[in-house]
């Protein structure tokens, strides 16, 4: 016997996180509660109706929704329900357990079955979680009596005097089937949720669900192989039964293998805290490093701020002797009260050259030093994009290469890339692009995530040029750049048009596509005799194909792809009198195609 308590894993429903309450069961085997089956279907369709909005999923508590759930979601909005006036409508839905999306059918939720079986191990998983708390009898007249037993016809609970009085001895309630006390009620017979009025009796095995002889005859599972309930009961219930004597007969290989991941836990928690411990002592090198260059920045400001307040204490006090009876003026001025000649010459002319100095100084008047500190700006542009893009490097993750052949630019930017050893290693991709402008200084990188190994860009600027690398991620480890590719913007803005089928269209001699993006010629004598007069210079024969929209004014740019087969192929823009002569038709055509 299997402990009820030990399999609580598997009474989870994967979109509550709680014990199953009525759990379907969806077309890929697995199980979630009704209620929960309703509220991620309500979600999908508000969403689809709101068309993505981010509040789609605001009503449903219960649920805990998943970001991968959600860009689920947001794929099946894009793709659309599968609906179509000629064909049934049928319903996806995001499977919370596989992560894939599930065709409900036409039916949707009403076809779906109910896990009863489940239903009853949950149950009995309840009663073994709760087993001081007694089932109460329905039908006691306050206080209630605890129940005895439960009716699976009458789906309520008695004590013994109350099962006497509702089930008499020799009524046809008499017969009625009871078991111990419990709350779940299943129906004895499993109705065909397409035909309620008819029980299930064969077993689909490619859609593997159990049907009615109706959805044999004519219903979803007409060409299916079906067998018998009998024979598919037992052929399931001899593999299951002999699938689980292997996994018991196991058991010692399971008891070792458990073994070995609790050691792999403990050796994932120890590597994990040496590599914290490397990253830090990492980041702590970088921390030394910056407070040196701090320290050192700092010092040398402080250097030069107390030279250069030197160099102007020194000129203020210089300018504070130009004053009256105030240092250089005031000595000049004593001197001027000598009266011998001889002495007063010996330290005037000394004085003079000071006096003469000072004066000129006043005239061109300068500071001795520069209050400005622009040779002190410390630029830490690259060193912040470095740091930026700080994380994990390893060896096992390939750098991608972008595919220039494959990438395009015209309207909008398709960049693709691929991985040199052809496999995809890398969970996720960030793209980055920039235009080369040879004005700025710094580069700013715009930066995009993507999950595939393509990405369309738009908004991008006309006749430009633009840098694009690429690098992968596998959780928080990441590979080195790639290559950068530069690619060049068309030189005006892309004019878009298609094939005009009406206006001088031959379709004897010119075969155009359903979507008239592409036209050839029909082969046969008339493209024969039009190559032979081509030859001679005669031009009477061409075959003239016309865009559906016309250009009044500007700069506008398109391309065409030749076939490297075609003979002549003449491409240019034709005015409006030309049509008309071209084609001899009253068509009114006013601008040029």
């Amino acid at each position: 016997k299997v402990a009820i308590k030990g399999i609580e894993r598997e009474l989870i429903c994967p979109a509550c996180k709680e014990l199953f309450t009525h759990p379907l069961i969806l077309p890929c085997q697995h199980n979630v509660c009704h209620k929960c089956v309703k509220e991620i279907l309500f979600a999908f369709e508000d969403s689809f109706a709101d068309g993505g909005s981010e509040s789609s999923n605001q009503s449903s508590p219960r649920i805990r929704m998943s970001s991968s759930s959600m860009d689920r979601i947001d794929r099946i909005n894009r793709s659309g329900i599968k609906r179509n006036s000629l064909t049934p409508r049928s319903t996806l839905f995001p499977c919370p357990g596989c992560q894939r999306d599930i065709d409900l059918g036409e039916r949707g939720i009403n076809g779906l079955f109910r896990n009863f079986t489940l239903e009853t191990i949950v149950e009995r998983y309840r009663q073994a979680a709760r087993a001081a708390i007694a089932i109460m009898c329905d039908f006691c007249k306050p206080p209630p009596q605890e129940s005895t037993k439960s009716c699976m016809d009458c789906s309520a609970s008695y004590c013994n005097e109350c099962f006497k009085i509702h089930h008499p001895w020799g009524t046809v309630k008499a017969q009625h089937e009871y078991v111990g006390p419990t709350t779940n009620f299943r129906p004895k017979i499993l109705m065909c949720p397409e035909h309620e009025m008819e029980r299930v009796n064969m077993y689909c095995e490619i859609c593997r669900r159990p049907v009615c002889h109706l959805c044999k005859l004519g219903g979803g599972h007409a060409n299916h192989r079906v067998t018998t309930m009998s024979t598919a009961y037992k052929t399931l219930k001899e593999k299951l039964s002999k699938d689980i004597e292997y996994l018991i007969s196991k058991e010692s290989q399971v008891k070792a293998h458990i073994t070995q991941l609790n050691l792999l836990l403990k050796e994932t928690e120890c590597n994990s805290e040496r590599a914290k411990q490397e990253a830090s002592q990492s980041f702590e090198k970088l921390y030394h490093v910056l407070e040196e260059k701090k320290s050192a920045t700092l010092r040398a400001i402080e250097t030069s701020k107390n030279i250069r307040l030197e160099k102007l204490q020194t000129q203020v006090e210089e300018y504070q002797g130009l004053l009256e009876n105030n240092g250089l003026v005031g000595y000049a001025q004593e001197v001027l009260k000598e009266t011998d000649p001889s002495c007063f010459v010996q330290t005037a002319k000394q004085l003079h050259v000071r006096i003469q100095k000072a004066t000129e100084s006043l005239k061109s008047f300068r500071p001795a030093a520069e209050t400005t500190f622009e040779d002190f700006v410390v630029d830490t542009a690259k060193q912040e994009d470095i740091l930026g893009d700080l994380s994990f490097h390893s060896n096992g993750l390939e750098i991608p290469e972008i595919n220039e052949e494959q990438s395009r630019m015209y309207n909008k930017a398709l960049i693709s890339w691929e991985c040199p050893g052809k496999t995809d290693s890398a969970d996720i991709y960030v793209l980055e692009y920039h235009k080369l402008n040879r004005e700025e200084e710094s580069v700013t990188w715009q930066k995009t995530e993507v999950r595939g190994k393509s990405k369309v860009l738009s908004d991008l600027d006309d006749d430009s040029s633009y840098a694009f690398r690429v690098r992968g991620y596998k959780g928080s480890i990441c590979s080195p750049w790639s290559r950068e590719v530069t690619m060049r913007t068309p030189p005006a803005p892309v004019f878009s048009f298609l094939f005009d089928d009406k206006c001088g269209y031959n379709n004897e001699h010119l075969q155009l596509n359903p979507r008239r993006t592409s036209v050839e010629s029909r082969a046969g004598y008339p493209l024969l005799l039009g190559s032979e007069r081509l030859q001679v210079g005669c031009y009477t024969t061409l075959d003239y194909i016309i865009g559906d929209t016309g250009i009044a004014k500007g700069k506008h740019f398109w391309a065409f792809h030749v076939e490297p087969y075609s003979y002549l192929v003449k491409v240019g823009v034709v005015p409006s009198n030309k049509i008309q002569k071209l084609f001899h038709n009253t068509h009114d055509v006013t601008s040029p195609r």
